[in-house]
């Protein structure tokens, strides 16, 4: 019999939907109705509905190309994300690389429009762009020792070509790092330059072209006052100036409408979406979606109206129009369980900073037993979402914490930053800030506390196990670093780059900083039972570096147990995903007392 906290897993979702900017009635989705995350081709004339991805791990992005006549998606084999953009016939059929001249890479950036392609790769040696023009071969137009990629890095598919198709938008860091990349826009046939953007010390980023054939307006997000804000750029008559949105916290373009008019950005303003539509010419914002739970992303279909996917800790994702309705379901499948309410919390860290988290509370009164859960990335920050496993955990007693501590975004560029050459202790301080608040209201039982964490989170998870090692009963450290040194010089060059950019070089550089925060460094001192569960062709935080962590806490008589899933960083398999949460439910619960 199913457990009714697996039905959150099992009811299928839709996390993405594309639409072809020719044919706006063939939709590529990506969703899990077939168990695990894979594109799908959807035509909203006929209602048919065929599966377009196919072998390797399952796909994680889709796009369509203009004239809607084919599905592209990532083909990863193993799980270490390394693979190439397929081509799927949109009326099915066999799947084909979109750009065969490329190597097998890691991808970094897509952007098609009609009769031009452009794709960059992360290569074991270089970054590499290349442009292909109708049914000609792909060109090399970009390659360069250092990041590089094509548009905008997440979500893929925007700011890279210009809509008729002569300009390119490159990012790059040759002259800053992967966190401090530059723009340069060049001719897509010759590559030819025809502007450089630069913000030194700063993030910035492409965030899309106007539609308009011929207008060579570019939207980047920039961060000139410590928060990420829309700009308007043409390169070719060097002219850049800001947009004057009265709107607090960060702006974000999701995308122009499609008469160049307007534009529809999210606001993202104390971990809280809101949806703002910009009159260009007027110079006036309207609120479309008001402020509340999390949209992760939205578009507005050719004849004007917004579509936009939204979630909130109570209510899983849908698909919903500007009046709220759900427009988008996946036929005859069953609904997800509604959760438990986020609540929002704030608490001071020792420095007097104030610190956000999110709090799900079982049912009964406390002091509960207190899982903290730690956000990975830590270039992400936790909002008001549907998760499915914290649900889990709340539906068995456990109270839920999860903290954007220093080194989350959301709150600007100095608190975003307040990591770079200083990864982990900060971090760790904010954590048990929000676990100290927690015992101090009769929330959380001081006695029983855990904390699990994935990916970064992971980091902190083994980290914090030696750091503190009396404060917690319990270790979940899910696809983790262990050994931070064994992990640079193994993972995938993309996160190579980013140890060098966020402390500052490599373990040769800095040994005292990786010694220093290395959770290899506090392997004695950890006494807290461990469950580690790793991907075992992950490129991010690879298994290597992972079981010699197991194997020093197991050679110091240390309870750990490991368990090993067939992909990578990511677990896009539906039933592994509930695998992960029973074993941390039982392995909770065994050491609860």
């Amino acid at each position: 019999m199913t457990d009714p906290w697996e039905l959150r897993f099992t009811a299928p979702r839709i996390e993405e939907v594309r639409w072809a900017a020719g044919a706006a009635e063939r939709l590529g989705v990506v969703s899990t109705e077939s168990g695990r995350s894979q594109a799908w081709a959807w035509d909203l004339a006929t209602g048919e509905r065929r599966q377009a991805s196919n072998g390797g791990v399952g796909a994680e992005e889709v796009h369509i190309t203009p004239d809607g006549e084919g599905v592209v998606w990532w083909l990863d084999e193993l799980g270490d994300e390394r693979g190439r953009w397929m081509l799927t016939p949109f009326a099915g059929g066999a799947s084909s690389p979109l750009m065969p001249e490329a190597p097998d890479a890691w991808m970094a950036g897509l952007s098609m429009v009609p009769g031009v392609i452009a794709a960059g790769y992360a290569t074991d040696d270089d970054y590499v762009v290349y442009v292909a023009h109708g049914a000609d071969p792909a060109q090399v137009r970009y390659r360069h020792e250092r990041p590089a990629g094509v548009g905008l890095e997440w979500p893929q598919g925007a700011g890279g070509l210009c809509s008729d198709g002569t300009l390119l938008c490159i990012r790059h860091a040759e002259e800053g790092d992967i966190a401090h990349m530059a723009l340069r826009v060049v001719e897509a046939r010759s590559g030819a330059l025809v502007g450089d953007l630069r913000d030194e010390g700063r993030s910035l980023a492409p965030a899309g072209w106007s539609p308009l054939p011929g207008d060579q307006r570019l939207i980047v997000i920039r961060e000139v006052d410590g928060i990420e804000r829309p700009w308007r750029w043409d390169p070719a008559a060097s002219i850049l100036e800001p947009l004057a949105i009265e709107a607090p916290g960060a702006l974000f373009l999701e995308g122009w409408y499609p008469d160049g008019s307007a534009l529809l950005l999210r606001q993202d303003n104390r971990a809280r979406d809101a949806l703002i539509r910009f009159d260009l010419l007027e110079g006036r914002s309207t609120v479309l979606v008001p402020p509340g739970g999390t949209i992760t992303q939205a578009s507005i279909r050719p004849e004007g109206d917004l579509w936009y996917r939204s979630e909130d800790g109570v209510r899983p994702p849908r698909i919903l129009n500007a009046a709220d309705d759900e427009i988008l379901l996946i036929p005859d499948a069953p609904r997800a369980p509604v959760g438990r309410p986020r609540e929002e919390v704030w608490f001071d860290n020792p420095d007097g900073e104030a610190i956000q988290g999110w709090l799900t509370r079982p049912d009964g009164p406390g002091p509960h037993p207190t899982i903290v859960t730690v956000h990975g990335g830590p270039d992400y920050h936790e909002t008001d979402r549907f998760d499915p496993a914290e649900q889990a955990y709340a539906d068995h007693g456990f109270a839920v914490l999860t903290v954007n501590y220093r080194g989350s975004t959301g709150y600007g560029t100095a608190f975003r930053e307040a990591i770079h050459g200083n990864i982990g202790f900060p971090e760790s301080e904010d954590l048990n800030a929000g676990v100290d608040s927690l015992v101090a209201e009769g929330v959380a039982d001081p006695g029983r506390l855990f904390i699990e964490g994935w990916s970064w989170g992971g980091y902190l998870a083994t980290l914090n196990a030696g750091l503190h090692p009396h404060r917690w009963r319990a270790v979940l450290a899910g696809i983790p670093v262990g050994d931070y040194v064994a992990s640079h010089y193994e993972c995938a060059p993309p996160q190579r780059a980013w140890d060098l950019a966020t402390l500052g070089g490599g373990p040769m550089d800095l040994p005292e900083l990786y010694r220093e925060r290395n959770p290899m460094t506090y392997v004695d001192r950890v006494i807290a039972p461990m469950l580690i569960i790793a991907g075992e062709h992950d490129s991010r935080c690879p298994l290597g570096q992972v079981m010699t962590y197991a194997h020093a806490l197991r050679a110091r008589g240390r309870e750990v147990e490991v368990h090993l899933y067939p992909s990578g960083h990511h677990a896009n398999d539906v039933d592994e995903q509930i695998a992960h949460v029973r074993l941390a439910l039982d392995f909770f619960a065994r050491h609860l007392n």
